[in-house]
């Protein structure tokens, strides 16, 4: 197996920004917003490193996961199963259904897409022309 060397140093990057906002930015904007669209793009491009196959499947299936995690927030899943007093839980799960999660999330995937669309596309530039080199 092949590991994308591009998305691993993506995926760091993602990783330090939204540790720099959890830690330091305390705002209504940069931290619930910004935050919840890198977060998406962070499971994207980590998930990428492994991942060879169609990134806008790839998008979809994150997107997918993320407003699934938001529906259980709604239903108040963490609740459900007794979980709402372990830190751990609500952080993974989170506890506050918000209709802008889902739109950050949707941010997130398609500025993901878009970014390994540019990508991929310089790696397919790249083959082809090695390949015309050994013709």
């Amino acid at each position: 197996m092949s590991i994308n060397k591009k998305y691993i140093y993506l995926t760091l990057l993602v990783l330090i920004i939204e540790l720099i906002i959890a830690g330091y930015i305390q705002d209504q904007f940069i931290r619930p917003f910004v935050g919840d669209v890198l977060a998406v793009m962070l499971i994207f491009s980590f998930l990428r490193i492994f991942y060879k196959r169609n990134g806008l499947n790839l998008g979809f299936g994150v997107l997918l996961f993320a407003v699934t995690i938001e529906i259980l927030q709604y239903v108040e899943f963490v609740k459900i199963v007794g979980l709402e007093d372990n830190k751990i839980a609500t952080i993974i799960l989170g506890a506050t259904f918000d209709w802008l999660d889902i739109l950050a999330y949707i941010i997130g995937v398609f500025i993901s897409v878009l970014l390994d669309k540019k990508l991929t596309k310089n790696k397919e530039i790249a083959s082809l022309h090695s390949q015309m080199n050994n013709l």
